[in-house]
């Protein structure tokens, strides 16, 4: 049988969707709204932070809900500095990368003789 007064780990939960929503609305701004203010066409852009990490979008929510810090809302999203916990940009291919198809006989045909060469 556990001990019940044993320490248990603090859990970094982030916020619920609904929650984010909530903290917008109690300050006078909708999801598109905000979209629309900070050059967004809708609020679909912004609304990715909900699936994905998006620093951008996570920082531009977290300022309009009033929150000091997007860390707040997502903390399994950055370290215990407030840095992002992932790399920016795409990821990196595995394997090989794909090999152009030859488009005209004479073009197989110099390939074939360069590899038997």
């Amino acid at each position: 049988m556990p001990n019940a007064s044993a320490a248990k780990k603090p859990v970094n939960k982030d916020w619920h969707w609904k929650d984010v929503l909530t903290a917008l609305n109690k300050r006078g701004w909708s999801l598109r709204q905000v979209g629309m203010v900070e050059g967004y066409p809708d609020g679909s852009a912004l609304g990715e932070a909900a699936r994905r990490p998006y620093p951008k979008a996570e920082a531009i929510l977290a300022a309009y809900a009033g929150i000091d810090h997007p860390m707040v809302i997502w903390p399994s999203r950055y370290d215990a500095h407030g840095n992002p916990n992932r790399r920016s940009g795409p990821a990196p291919m595995r394997g090989r990368p794909p090999q152009a198809k030859a488009t005209t006989r004479a073009t197989r045909r110099n390939r074939q003789t360069e590899v038997t060469a």
